[in-house]
């Protein structure tokens, strides 16, 4: 059980360091381009809910499974403030407005159990719950980027070792989850093996293709021009007698 838990840890914590280069990336460019919040966002209050249902006051022995969610909303608030520094004022706004609800939403979530639910059962259930709905976001947050994926047919933005990081950590969290049966863990994390596993394939589909976003988009450019200017001299009268 505790390899199961460790292994479980390991995952999630290679899945929270995984975006660190596309941050520093972003950082040294001074610009989030077409990279999305979402995926920090859903981390942090996926994160924040899970630190929760790991307290003793919640679920007991739980120490693994607090600590690692504890460190995963560590990083997404370092993640975020360079997302948030490195964005232009309209999606500043936009992220940090999210944020803040965000965050009172968990703290009215705390208050309202602690006081509402006066066993660890049934605080269990009702944080857990939640929890499993909040895992659902984040392993659904890359959603948008995947769209982006098919629609440029290229990985620019899904980056190689957020994906695999993802479906490790929602297979072991799986496994971890059926020894014995917790449903709360079970049912988010086996989605989140699944969607990672669909960003594997999309990946492996796509990055022999991989030309930047920007350059399949100069590339369609140029070849609309060349179709206008084809056209153009098609219909030009002669000048000729």
């Amino acid at each position: 059980m505790f390899i199961y838990s460790f292994s479980g840890n390991l995952a999630s914590l290679f899945l929270r360091i995984s975006p660190l280069p596309t941050i520093v990336e972003i950082w040294k460019k001074k610009s989030v381009a077409q990279y999305s919040a979402a995926p920090y966002l859903a981390t942090f209050l996926n994160c924040g809910i899970w630190a929760f249902y790991g307290t003793p006051i919640v679920h007991p022995n739980s120490l693994l499974l607090l600590t690692v969610n504890a460190s995963g909303v560590a990083f997404s608030i370092v993640y975020l403030f360079a997302f948030l520094y490195c964005s232009d004022r309209k999606k500043r706004f936009k992220v940090a407005l999210i944020v803040l609800a965000e965050v009172v939403f968990m703290a009215a979530h705390a208050i309202l159990v602690l006081t509402l639910a006066h066993n660890w059962k049934l605080r269990s259930a009702i944080v857990g719950g939640i929890a499993g709905v909040c895992s659902i976001l984040m392993y659904a947050s890359p959603l948008a980027i995947m769209k982006l994926v098919i629609t440029t047919k290229s990985v620019e933005y899904m980056p190689f070792s957020i994906s695999l990081c993802s479906f490790m950590s929602g297979l072991c969290w799986t496994v971890y989850a059926l020894l014995p049966l917790d449903p709360y863990i079970l049912v988010p994390n086996g989605i989140g093996a699944l969607a990672g596993l669909a960003q594997l394939v999309l990946y492996a589909k796509y990055y022999k293709f991989n030309k930047s976003v920007e350059e399949n988009s100069r590339v369609d450019m140029e070849v609309g021009m060349t179709e206008i200017d084809l056209s153009t001299h098609a219909t030009k009268p002669s000048s000729e007698a």
